[in-house]
């Protein structure tokens, strides 16, 4: 008997979960629709302000106290073990310092998807609440213990919270929502770690938390928000698919989706929902491994959008941007602590932007306003070095280079800012989500340590020239998703598989009708 090929058994599966699809559809107009519980708004809005503010905190925190830290570091270890470091040597710890909180995000990302797949969801944003404490304590006592080990220790800590954080966060979100909530919930990562670091910006400033005396209450203070957060950890809700599929705990499954959409028992919307998952569990694919997805000719496309967003993010400039944007100021007449706060009002654009998230995404589709977001970024940073370049030419360049400042993080939070942190919850079925957001996760933090590694060099080098790179990786995340991005906005996953399962061969704008007829 001739066994069915690999595109015909792609397609029967695509089907049958279309069927069960539409028949959800059906039933919940026919029944109910899902509503927006308060297990699911907390699950939501818990998690963002205790873990993702934290993590951006902690990416923010550093730049302000910068002198005093590295004062404090000389005179610690001097005074500890008569050990005088030097101007290079005090570099060189301060590098480490920096870097490894990225060192952590990287190994943090790496792990992300056994974690995902051992612990569940629910169980890595408890890991991820002990790290970021833990972090939190150590920086409280670094100062007092006279203790830079600590100090290194904490940024470690963070770093390995938050490569955890970017693994398994957007695909929770995505995971206990449900398809007409997941394009609100899905921004609520990335728009915590906006508002962390502006947070961040603020407490940092000597007037706050910045001070000689009290700069490790500043990097110390998202604890706070950790402890309020992850008090009533037990209300926080497992993902039902999680508990469904991968651990086979059909009755808790249904009971906690229940929970959160607001089912009544009998509600055949509920069954709906059950019915779909069942026939996820009845495909018997398991849990895959990073090198399996790696291997897997069928993934290779949304993996690759998925690191080429991620990364791309990073190489995009955004936080060269915010490291450069005082001096920018200054060259445009404005004096230091004037410089402090138009960086604060940038930071404080960053975040105003991403609130417009969940409204725009809930509203447009996906690649429009992907295609809009990199389109504009391209053309606003290669303004922006061009006129950085030449800015003692014209006067006006000054002002025009902090209109590009402003028009660039403005256009980044359209699409290139959130999207590349869930886009591989809608690309991946349940059994290769966790292993493809994991290595997009290491590509997204490997790619942010080369940035805060290589900048400062290469910015002496090329001068105003260095954004042009960045201009051109928007320019190239632009082409991406215009020839390869296919629209994931009110489909699951499993409808936007076919559309990506042969490579750079697929056709991702293709119809319904017309992906049947090209897999047959």
């Amino acid at each position: 008997m001739e066994k069915p090929k690999g595109g015909q058994l792609l397609q029967e599966r695509s089907l049958s979960f279309s069927e069960a699809s539409l028949m959800a559809g059906t039933n919940t107009k026919q029944d109910e629709m899902p509503q927006w519980t308060w297990t699911l708004k907390w699950a939501a809005l818990g998690s963002s302000v205790g873990a993702a503010v934290p993590v951006g905190y902690c990416t923010g925190v550093m730049n302000s106290p910068a002198e005093l830290m590295r004062s404090w570091c000389n005179e610690t270890l001097i005074a500890r073990y008569n050990l005088d470091l030097g101007e290079s040597g005090l570099e060189l710890l301060w590098s480490a310092l920096v870097s490894i909180f990225l060192v952590g995000g990287a190994i943090g990302s790496v792990v992300g998807a056994s974690m995902a797949n051992r612990f569940g969801r629910r169980g890595c944003f408890f890991i991820c609440g002990i790290l970021l404490m833990l972090g939190s304590i150590s920086f409280y006592a670094c100062r007092p213990l006279n203790a830079v080990e600590l100090l290194m220790l904490g940024r470690l800590l963070v770093g390995l919270a938050g490569g955890l954080l970017t693994a398994f966060m957007p695909m929770w979100h995505s995971e206990i929502s449900s398809l007409n909530q997941r394009s609100t919930l899905s921004p609520l990562c990335p728009m915590g770690l906006t508002l962390g670091v502006v947070v961040a910006q603020v407490c940092s400033l000597r007037s706050v938390l910045g001070s000689p005396e009290n700069w490790h209450f500043g990097l110390a203070f998202y604890g706070l928000l950790v402890a309020v957060c992850y008090a009533p950890f037990s209300w926080y809700p497992e993902s039902p698919k999680w508990m469904y599929v991968v651990k086979g705990h059909k009755e808790e499954a249904r009971s906690q989706l229940q929970q959160l959409r607001g089912y009544t028992a009998g509600s055949s919307a509920l069954q709906a929902e059950i019915d779909e998952m069942e026939l996820e569990a009845a495909s018997k694919v398991k849990a895959r491994g990073l090198v399996q997805v790696l291997l897997d000719p069928k993934l290779r496309l949304p993996l690759i959008i998925v690191c080429a967003f991620l990364g791309g993010q990073q190489l995009s400039g955004i936080n060269a941007i915010f490291y450069y944007s005082v001096s920018i100021f200054r060259k445009a007449g404005l004096s230091v602590q004037a410089s402090e706060w138009a960086n604060l009002a940038a930071g404080s654009l960053n975040l105003a932007t991403s609130m417009l998230g969940p409204i725009l995404l809930e509203r447009v589709n996906r690649r429009p306003l992907m295609l809009f977001s990199t389109f504009f970024c391209t053309v606003f940073l290669f303004l922006f070095s061009m006129m950085l370049y030449f800015i003692e030419s014209y006067s006006w360049f000054a002002m025009g280079c902090i209109a590009c400042i402003f028009l660039y993080i403005f256009f980044f939070q359209f699409g290139l800012g959130p999207m590349p942190f869930f886009i591989g919850a809608e690309l991946f079925e349940l059994a290769s989500r966790p292993a493809a957001m994991s290595l997009g996760s290491v590509v997204y933090w490997i790619c942010n340590f080369i940035i805060g590694m290589a900048f400062p060099t290469l910015q002496k080098i090329w001068g105003a020239l260095v954004f042009l790179p960045f201009s051109v990786t928007c320019l190239l995340l632009f082409g991406i998703t215009k020839r390869y991005l296919p629209e994931t906005r009110g489909r699951e996953p499993f409808q936007v598989a076919p559309l990506v399962a042969f490579g750079f061969k697929s056709k991702v704008l293709l119809t319904r009708q017309m992906m049947s007829q090209t897999l047959t």
